[in-house]
Parts: C-alpha cells; sequence; structure tokens
C-alpha cells in the first residue's frame, strides 16, 4: 500500500513524498477459481498504462492485435514485483486493477522501448485466465 505525504515546495507547488513502496489492488470481477502459488505458471491478459509517466496512456497490451496471452512462473522473479505480488493475491478470473510504485515495476531504469521513463509509477489491468 502507498501513502503519500504532501508539503508545499517551490513555487507554491505540492510535492508528495512517498513513505511505502509496493503496489495497490482493485478488484474490478472477483475470480471464483484457485489462487496461483509460487513456481506454478500463470497466463493472463493485461493491459499497462503509464506510457510518459502518464497513467491514461496505454503502453502494451496482450488483447492488441498479434499479442496473445501472458504466461509466467509466478514467485521466480520472471515479471516485475508488482505483478509476482499482484497475481499471487488473485484468484482464476478475477480482474484486478494493480498500481505499482518505482520500485514494483521497472525502478530507476524504466523500459524506454515502451515508453516508461525512470522511476515511474505503473498501472495494469490484469485478468487472471489460468493458473
Amino acid at each position: 500500500v502507498v501513502s503519500t505525504q504532501s508539503t508545499w515546495g517551490p513555487f507554491n507547488r505540492i510535492i508528495e513524498s512517498r513513505a511505502n513502496m509496493g503496489f495497490t489492488k482493485n478488484i474490478i470481477r472477483p475470480g471464483t477459481g484457485p489462487k496461483p502459488t509460487p513456481g506454478r505458471s500463470v497466463t493472463v491478459h493485461c493491459t499497462g498504462f503509464g506510457k510518459n509517466r502518464n497513467l491514461s496512456q496505454k503502453f502494451w497490451s496482450t488483447k492488441d492485435p498479434g499479442q496473445e496471452p501472458f504466461t509466467f512462473t509466478i514467485g521466480r522473479g520472471q515479471v516485475i514485483k508488482g505483478w509476482d505480488e499482484g497475481v499471487l493475491s488473485m484468484n482464476q478470473g478475477e480482474v484486478a486493477q494493480i498500481t505499482c510504485t518505482p520500485d514494483y515495476a521497472y525502478g530507476a531504469g524504466g523500459f524506454p522501448a515502451w515508453g516508461i521513463m525512470p522511476d515511474s509509477v505503473l498501472m495494469f489491468e490484469i485478468e487472471v485466465l489460468s493458473v
């Protein structure tokens, strides 16, 4: 869970400092199937937002033409930490919005090929298709 503390900075702008890093999850549609466990293969549909630090701008989706659902082994570091931990909390069939702080996303390096700037907050809509 992310909490912020606001203070006034130069030029009367509010500066936010993040106290806790990680991810937040909002369930869009509950799932009824099993939860994944570390080491299991998980297949998801996913749409990622946060291109150029704009959380309304998509940078990638498995639902785009020519794309397919994404399969990975959960809990093994094959994906960003926000996915590993966030998807572990989901049931098969669940659709959730997961918002990741930079340390749970691509961190200081970003992912320039997809327009993800360094230290960007990212948001994903993830649907667990199979566990």
